[in-house]
């Protein structure tokens, strides 16, 4: 019992390590690259830098409405989707706009020597080009780390999964996408510089390819093989709260000859600590695999090709 506790305390300080880690570098390409050039690259970075834009008072900082739209989403998340997601967002939620707080300080000509002071570079347009670049792949690292330690960086997810619980027909990778072109459309306005808008949409597609890369490892999605006595009970929390289903097989134990069933299901990386979550309060001592798909194709998933 002493030995499985200790397994459990590790895989948790492991998984509150790399959601620090994700975190921190989510918080430096947001306040070093993406915020010093008002780059609308969709999410809560996006929303804060468009209010900025809209609203003109000294004490709204953007870093300031950041810190108020992640807390503002937290809550939103907490009554709308449950304490379970809001535990898995609650590290990030902590760390996140302080570390912007203090990133965005670095990134002023009087420390460091100006070192990450970027706008005002000697090659000015240079500068714009790389923080785009370079903020995206960090914001996609921050991101796809976070994802593998099990947590979640919460902001317009929470809006994206409201409005799914709203709308059950619509998909939450949808949703997604229809909030980020929002905030990068009303950026268009608000900045009123097309090039600089362009730039945060380029800067948002190197992030996904980031993340794709660095969690999926470029493939599609996963699968999960989750050999389990409780398969009827995953299969209602997987088809109730991630909107996919399952395909369950008779199988037999090989070493210890006993009957069980396997379940098999297609997920996005953005779903997988959900899932961990249902597997482990149906059945923690169900047996998973979880391995990429090189291409997933049918239902919620796209046409397959002919």
């Amino acid at each position: 019992m002493k030995q499985t506790e200790g397994v459990q305390w590790k895989r948790l300080l492991y998984g509150m390590g790399l959601t620090l880690l994700g975190t921190l570098l989510l918080a430096f390409g947001t306040a070093v690259f993406i915020l010093p050039f008002d780059l609308i690259v969709g999410g809560v970075s996006g929303m804060a830098i468009v209010i900025d834009a809209l609203i003109t008072a000294e004490v709204l900082t953007v870093d300031r409405i950041l810190m108020v739209l992640t807390w503002s989403l937290f809550l939103l998340g907490f009554f709308v989707l449950g304490r379970s997601f809001a535990i898995k967002t609650l590290l990030s939620t902590l760390a996140y706009p302080p570390l912007v707080a203090l990133f965005h300080r670095l990134a002023s000509p009087d420390v460091a020597g100006g070192l990450f002071y970027l706008r005002e570079s000697t090659y000015p347009e240079l500068a714009l080009i790389l923080s785009a670049t370079m903020g995206g792949a960090a914001i996609g690292a921050g991101c796809a780390v976070t994802f593998l330690g099990g947590g979640s960086t919460g902001g317009t997810d929470v809006l994206a999964f409201t409005l799914c619980r709203l709308f059950p027909r619509l998909k939450s990778a949808r949703a997604i996408f229809v909030i980020d072109a929002a905030v990068i459309l009303l950026g268009v306005f608000a900045i009123g510089d097309l090039l600089r808008s362009m730039l945060g949409i380029f800067s948002a597609m190197v992030t996904a390819v980031v993340i794709e890369k660095l969690f999926l490892g470029g493939s599609a999605g996963l699968v999960a093989e989750i050999v389990t006595k409780e398969a009827e009970a995953i299969t209602q929390g997987v088809i109730a709260h991630l909107g996919r289903t399952t395909t369950l097989f008779e199988a037999i134990g090989g070493y210890s000859g006993q009957p069980c069933r396997m379940v098999s299901v297609s997920f996005s990386m953005r779903q997988y600590a959900h899932l961990m979550q249902i597997v482990r309060e149906a059945d923690p001592t169900a047996f998973v695999t979880v391995h990429r798909a090189h291409a997933i194709n049918g239902e919620g998933w796209g046409k397959a090709r002919e």
